[in-house]
Formats: C-alpha cells, sequence, structure tokens
C-alpha cells in the first residue's frame, strides 16, 4: 500500500461488532481474523490457513482456537497449529501470523507491524470518556471507497462543510472566515470561530438559543489516522473559555480510520457529548444525523478516488484552504517513509 503506516494501532471493528465466532476484516490489505477465547479476550490472526490458504474466518471457534473450515487444522492465539486431524505430528510450518489486539473505549485496536512495538499506551486517548455530565455514541461503521489520506485532507478541511453539509454542520456564514492551522510533533489542528451567527441547523435541533451564537470547530489530527472534532455553540456575546464552552453545547466528534486498500478506507467514529445526557431518542436522531454528514462525505471522496485512479493525478489548483490538508498528509508521508525504512525488521509475512 502507498503511505501507509504500519506501527500505529487501527480500529478493527467495535467490541459490539465482534461475537463469539471468527470476525474477518481486511486491514492495510492483509486479511485479518479475530475472535473471543472462552474468557473474552480478543486473539487476531492472519485470515489464511498455513496449509491451502483458505480464509480461517470459514472456519470455527473450537475451544480457544481457531479451526479451519476445510481441512480442520486448529491454530491458538498465537498463530501456532495445535492440531491436525488424523496426523500426531504438526508440521513446523503450520503456523500463521498473529496480530497484538486489545479493546479500549468500545473499540479493538489491531497492530500491523513489529509487535514489539505494540504499546497500548500509543492509542489515543479520547476526551470525556467516562467522565460525569458526558455521553457516547458509537455510529455504524462505513466503508468510504477512497484511499485513507483523502479522507485524512477532508477530516482537516473546514471549508467544505458549507457545500457539502448544509442541511446538518454546513453554516454559510463561516464560508469566508479563513482557518488557522497550528501544528507540533505528532499533532496539527485546524480551527477557525464563527461569531455572531445563526446556529446551524444541527444545533438549533439540539438547544434553544436566544438570539446568534459563537460556533467553534477546531480539527485535531493525530497521525496518522485519528481525527477529532471539538465542536461549541454557545450564545454571543460570551468570552470563550474552557468553562462557558462546556456550558454551550459541546462535542468530541472522533473518527478512526483503518485503511483497507489503496482505494477503501473503513471509517468508524464515535461521538462523545455534554448534552442530552440520557436522552435515547437524542441519540438516535444523532446517529441518523451523523451517519448522514460522514456519507455524504464518502460521496464526494469516493467520486475523487474515481477521477484520480482514471487521471493519475491527485490534484492540479491548490488554494489556500489546502494548507491544513496538505500538512497532515506530509507528516503521514513521513511517518510512513521511516516505517518502510523500517521494513526488513517488520516484515509483514505471515
Amino acid at each position: 500500500m502507498e503511505h501507509v503506516v504500519r506501527n500505529a494501532w487501527y480500529v478493527l471493528g467495535w467490541t459490539a461488532e465482534i461475537g463469539t465466532g471468527p470476525f474477518a476484516r481486511r486491514v492495510l490489505d492483509e486479511p485479518v481474523v479475530a475472535f473471543r477465547r472462552r474468557d473474552g479476550r480478543l486473539a487476531a490472526l492472519l485470515d489464511r490457513c498455513a496449509h491451502r490458504l483458505v480464509p480461517l474466518s470459514l472456519g470455527s471457534v473450537v475451544d480457544d482456537t481457531l479451526q479451519c473450515g476445510y481441512h480442520g487444522l486448529r491454530y491458538d492465539d498465537t498463530g501456532a497449529c495445535v492440531h491436525v486431524p488424523g496426523q500426531a505430528n504438526i508440521p513446523p510450518a503450520a503456523r500463521v501470523r498473529s496480530f497484538p489486539v486489545t479493546e479500549r473505549y468500545g473499540a479493538a485496536w489491531i497492530w500491523m507491524g513489529d509487535p514489539e512495538q505494540a504499546d497500548p499506551g500509543l492509542i489515543p486517548a479520547i476526551e470525556r470518556y467516562g467522565a460525569p455530565g458526558w455521553t457516547v455514541i458509537w455510529g455504524a461503521p462505513q466503508h468510504h471507497r477512497s484511499h485513507y489520506l483523502n479522507i485524512v485532507e477532508n477530516l482537516q478541511d473546514p471549508a467544505h462543510t458549507t457545500y457539502v453539509h448544509p442541511g446538518t454542520i454546513g453554516n454559510p456564514a463561516s464560508s469566508d472566515i479563513a482557518p488557522v492551522i497550528e501544528e507540533s510533533e505528532g499533532h496539527i489542528v485546524t480551527y477557525r470561530w464563527t461569531l455572531d451567527a445563526e446556529p446551524p441547523p444541527i444545533d438549533r435541533k439540539n438547544a434553544n438559543f436566544s438570539g446568534l451564537a459563537d460556533r467553534c470547530q477546531y480539527y485535531h489530527f493525530f497521525p496518522p489516522c485519528t481525527s477529532r472534532v471539538d465542536v461549541v455553540t454557545m450564545q454571543a456575546g460570551q468570552e470563550h473559555t474552557e468553562a462557558n464552552m462546556d456550558r454551550g453545547l459541546r462535542a468530541f466528534s472522533y473518527k478512526f480510520l483503518t485503511p483497507e486498500t489503496d482505494t477503501a478506507t473503513h471509517f468508524f467514529w464515535l461521538h462523545v457529548r455534554n448534552f442530552g445526557v440520557g436522552d435515547q431518542e437524542l441519540d438516535e436522531r444523532l446517529m441518523r444525523d451523523m451517519g448522514r454528514t460522514f456519507e455524504e462525505d464518502n460521496v464526494i471522496v469516493s467520486a475523487m478516488q474515481r477521477e484520480q485512479d482514471a487521471t493519475g493525478v491527485r490534484q492540479l489548483a491548490w488554494l489556500r484552504i489546502d494548507a491544513g490538508p496538505s500538512r497532515a498528509r506530509r507528516m503521514i508521508e513521513k511517518m510512513a517513509a521511516a516505517d518502510a525504512a523500517a521494513a526488513p525488521a517488520t516484515s509483514t509475512a505471515s
């Protein structure tokens, strides 16, 4: 794959997606199968039997092993074959690659690179997760038909919201406001405040504003694949302190991108908010509205990918609004180059 970072944690799936049977998903262009042991802990293996390469996900979980659905070979959580029907000896080549996997924030995280570097402390922290007065929803996973870098750039681009999302988060009052961009080691943020403007449609549904509002969108990006958008809508005329922002409508919208191939990406989103806590109807409405918003992005990035494939060109003209997205891309390309340089020590062979 192009510009991919293997030594990083990626969301394999929501915890709720992975039941008692084999769970298959392609990650960084490699087939992966996850399964639960009897104590509930996850294991993840290359989804390819060492015998005839049949996907292990076509088999079944037997005791604490994954049994191939073709000839019954069983693999433990390390990828070692521990049973071959009809013979006592197990060939040394009868093993598959295993991947570090762990669960946090309602997600199963997988490490596709060097297992010695798989530090769970590197999993991105989720702001306010589990804090009193805040609630969480997990969106349905989406499949975006684009290289993940196109999606990264979209997530660092406040300017598109006016035109792509007019019925949800778009706000015409923001269209001529230049974003501010700040970059540090392992982090980039693009943000802008819209002052004394009508709240966008989605915020009018969630609160009663008396008059105009101030609204900010902070687009944080943590390479290679985590986006956090801090969105605040507050009554206009207040100082923009953390305390005042928390008294308004505030949400941390997370997106986790898991590259599938060079032209497809698994898109996961999680939403932490300080309003409507315990309101199931609001949960369901936000699930619909936010899901629709990200599918609107999917339409754009998928069409972009088709034309990039057809022309072999990524971009022809450059605008001022490209500064933030371009910085995020360069940050990932630098990480990917360093990752590739270490490839002999982090082979992906099974």
